[in-house]
């Protein structure tokens, strides 16, 4: 399903009038060709037969099933998977196309409404998995290979077993998840429908962000303070879905007996608290040495006594304010992959070519990026929001490199592709870091390589520190949360709380950056996934290092690495390279990288 060409025009004229080129958008028909498709409704109708069935034919009888037949099962439970995701795909991806259509959104809702109640009666199969004594549990998977291979995504689920509750629970949460998935579409859709006018234009929230990165200081301020004018007035919605999404966070976590608010990400993610801990003690020790130091050199550079939160991501004074064509950010995002290895521009190929790329900004669309990895047995999507900065092109490497992991990951099937999220960000920061590499290579003169330098430093430090202030900050709103209900002055105290903390000593904060923290969408739809980007960057500046120091054989490691999705824990997929994120010392490995950066900045300087 294509949409209008107006529409792209429409991008353009977003963009402020720049020709972009022909922005892809996203043919969606590899999933349905239309929510009303024959296909949807024969998969929806085949979903609630198969998962009657399901539950018919296994309740109450794992511990009885013979290696074999429990194979079947898994078998049964993984195209259940398959198909229920494909639809939600669809559901979806449409939605974020256009997130204030009414038709789109109640269609989203109607699907996930009828997969809830259709899977409902499949609840008893993790709690049963976890009721299976350990010997049992070893011998099962350990008389059939084929079986054994599953192990790994049936690990991690056991490791839910101490805070499972009892089945009539369980299933009352599962069909209750709606309520929970409502309040996050309502942040959705009130981001989505904010309007913001600077300089006469009314603009969406993606627009008016991308202002905080022109070169003229005084449309940056003039869009930071439209932010926060927008912020303050919808502030009370966006405290009510924290406080609402908190609060029922707690719950779950109480009677669960979970011992922290984070420490159900820690274990979807499959990783050690005390390596998350490590992590963060390792960046917040470094804030001095990375951030503050880093923002006293563009303090100078930008010839100012004080920087102010709309100067953080300003274009350098020597850098030339250029508009990058679709067709010129393509070809060094491919050139760069290609370079590292052909199979890495073999497979990102298809991407450009078979509309299974979103650009354009449109009026409605959801804002940011991402890349949707569907269903093992299609493709995944990729959606930017495309507006011809240098910096647009980082994201389009970004998001491409989670493509292509998806992408390789696929053959592990539904239960093993998906990759925890600390490790989710491998390729996309490494693709990012192969096209920065490309493009420094490339610079013509001193000036191209410090605005380029400056530019990898800053999105490393976006990535590292920006992120861990941002998961500090939602420990404290979930540790606040449980002691009562949150004011918007409360939660606006514990975002400035970290602000300060992060970025140093060169910045003031305009009065209103305090509601920043409104706009981000992680807080609402993943709490504390932010760590894993901090994790991604330092564990693939790590990666990198090892490239640089030894490229002989890396690239076959790598590929193996994004290839076994989520079959392996992040020690083992490590181990190869010589790697171990176990290891205290590993985060200042990853760290050291952006230190080296700041140092030949410095250098500059002398």
């Amino acid at each position: 399903m294509r949409y209008t060409p107006t529409l792209t025009r429409d991008a353009n004229a977003s963009a402020g009038g720049k020709n972009l080129g022909d922005l892809p958008e996203w043919d969606l028909s590899d999933l349905y060709t239309a929510p009303d498709a024959p296909e949807l409704k024969r998969d929806l109708d085949w979903l609630e037969d198969a998962c009657r069935s399901f539950a018919a034919d296994y309740e109450g009888k794992l511990d009885s099933l013979s290696a074999g037949e429990f194979l079947t099962l898994v078998q049964r439970n993984e195209k259940i998977g398959a198909i229920a995701g494909r639809i939600m795909s669809f559901a979806g991806l449409r939605y974020y196309q256009m997130t204030m259509d009414a038709e789109r959104a109640k269609f989203l809702s109607d699907c996930q409404e009828k997969i809830t109640n259709y899977t409902t009666p499949l609840v008893f199969f993790s709690l049963e998995i976890n009721r299976l004594p350990e010997d049992h549990y070893a011998d099962l998977f350990a008389a059939n290979d084929e079986l054994a291979r599953y192990k790994p995504a049936f690990d991690r689920q056991r490791a839910m077993k101490p805070y499972q509750l009892s089945d009539e629970l369980e299933k009352f949460l599962h069909d209750l998840g709606v309520v929970g998935d409502a309040w996050e579409r309502l942040f959705d859709e009130t981001i989505a429908g904010l309007t913001f006018e600077v300089d006469g234009e009314e603009l969406n929230i993606e627009s008016t962000l991308n202002f905080l990165t022109e070169q003229d200081r005084s449309k940056r301020e003039a869009a930071a303070r439209e932010l926060a004018r927008v912020f303050a007035a919808n502030i009370r919605t966006f405290a009510r879905v924290h406080n609402t999404q908190a609060k029922e966070k707690e719950v779950l976590d109480r009677w669960r007996g979970m011992p922290s608010p984070q420490m159900g990400r820690h274990l979807s993610n499959d990783v050690e608290p005390e390596v998350v801990e490590a992590l963060r003690n390792a960046v917040v020790k470094a804030y001095p040495r990375l951030s503050h130091r880093y923002y006293e050199l563009k303090r100078k550079w930008l010839g100012l006594d004080r920087m102010q939160v709309w100067d953080r991501n300003a274009p350098l004074p020597m850098e030339t304010t250029r508009t990058v064509s679709w067709d010129e950010a393509r070809e060094t995002v491919m050139n760069a992959y290609s370079a590292f290895d052909p199979r890495m521009g073999e497979l990102a190929q298809p991407f450009f070519d078979k509309g299974w790329i979103d650009a354009p900004v449109k009026p409605g669309k959801a804002p940011g990026a991402f890349a949707h990895p569907t269903v093992t047995d299609v493709h995944p999507y990729v959606m930017l929001n495309y507006l011809g900065k240098p910096r647009d092109v980082m994201t389009l490497a970004h998001e491409l490199g989670h493509g292509v992991h998806q992408v390789l990951a696929a053959g592990q099937g539904e239960m093993l592709s998906s990759t925890p999220l600390t490790l989710a960000e491998t390729a996309s920061v490494f693709g990012e870091m192969l096209t920065f590499q490309r493009m420094l290579e490339n610079a013509k003169d001193d000036k191209e390589r410090k605005v380029l330098l400056a530019g990898k430093v800053e999105d490393m430090i976006n990535t590292v520190v920006r992120q861990i202030a941002f998961y500090d900050f939602e420990c404290k709103l979930h540790d606040a949360r449980r002691g009562g209900e949150l004011t918007p002055d409360d939660i606006n105290a514990l975002w400035m709380s970290v602000q300060a903390e992060s970025l140093g000593e060169a910045f003031d904060f305009m009065e209103g950056y305090e509601t920043f923290w409104a706009y981000i969408p992680h807080f609402v739809h993943s709490p504390f996934y932010v760590y894993a980007y901090a994790f991604g960057d330092g564990l693939v500046n790590a990666l990198y290092a090892a490239y640089q120091e030894s490229p002989e054989g890396f690239q076959d490691k790598y590929f193996d690495m994004l290839k076994a999705g989520g079959s392996k824990h992040h020690k083992a997929l490590l181990e190869p390279f010589g790697l171990d994120a176990t290891d205290p010392t590993f985060w200042d490995k990853g760290l050291s990288m952006i230190e080296g950066f700041i140092d030949q900045l410095e250098a500059m300087e002398e």
